[in-house]
């Protein structure tokens, strides 16, 4: 079963809940200086998965404090794939965010500019 939360209530849940993005974002501080991941576009990608893991949460599976810490950090992880950073699909897995890749490299099948 869902849960009802009104959208006031949702809201509500959200901004108590915003020190977790900051203590996620500390816990892997090395992984997103390895990943040269900015910190504002971090907490702005947290932000909104916390906003759909409040209204997308289930009672019946567990507590809201477990689920909202393990929805940022498994979100955490995907900021560092290559479309998160580039916004285009179809790059190599372990292309750096300084490297320059010639079209050549990229499939034209596979690649298009991502739409958020």
């Amino acid at each position: 079963m869902k849960n009802n939360y009104s959208i006031a209530e949702r809201n509500r849940i959200v901004e108590e809940n915003l020190p977790m993005i900051d203590k996620v974002i500390r816990h892997n501080w090395a992984l997103m200086k390895a990943a040269h991941l900015d910190y504002d576009d971090v907490y702005q990608d947290l932000a909104i998965r916390l906003i759909r893991c409040v209204e997308n949460f289930d009672p019946d599976k567990g507590t809201l404090h477990a689920h909202i810490y393990s929805q940022l950090k498994y979100e955490l992880l995907n900021c560092k794939t290559p479309l998160k950073r580039t916004g285009i699909t179809g790059l190599p897995y372990n292309s750096r965010w300084n490297d320059i890749l010639s079209l050549d490299t990229i499939s034209e099948d596979n690649c298009a500019f991502a739409v958020a």
